[in-house]
């Protein structure tokens, strides 16, 4: 599974929470075994990536970790404001 595989998976999951995805942005930067995806989207929308206390947010993180692990990647998920 590459990163394209990894992002196509965080813009599905995205898509689905917010009300504009249009304004979703994602940008993957590999360094050595560490994926890092930037994720962007609409002011309006941030709660929802985010969730009550993070939770959305950290089972997001949760799932593309574990589809990281098989390919011996760590990923790493940032929501930019």
């Amino acid at each position: 599974m590459e990163s394209a595989n990894l992002k196509d998976i965080l813009s599905y999951i995205v898509e689905n929470l917010v009300e504009d995805p249009s304004a979703i942005s994602i940008e993957a930067v590999e360094q050595d075994d560490t994926i890092t995806f930037q994720l962007k989207v609409a002011e309006s929308d941030m709660g929802k990536v985010i969730g009550r206390q993070g939770r959305i947010a950290k089972e997001i993180r949760t799932i593309l970790k574990s589809a990281g692990l098989k390919e011996h990647k760590k990923v790493l998920v940032d929501i930019l404001d």
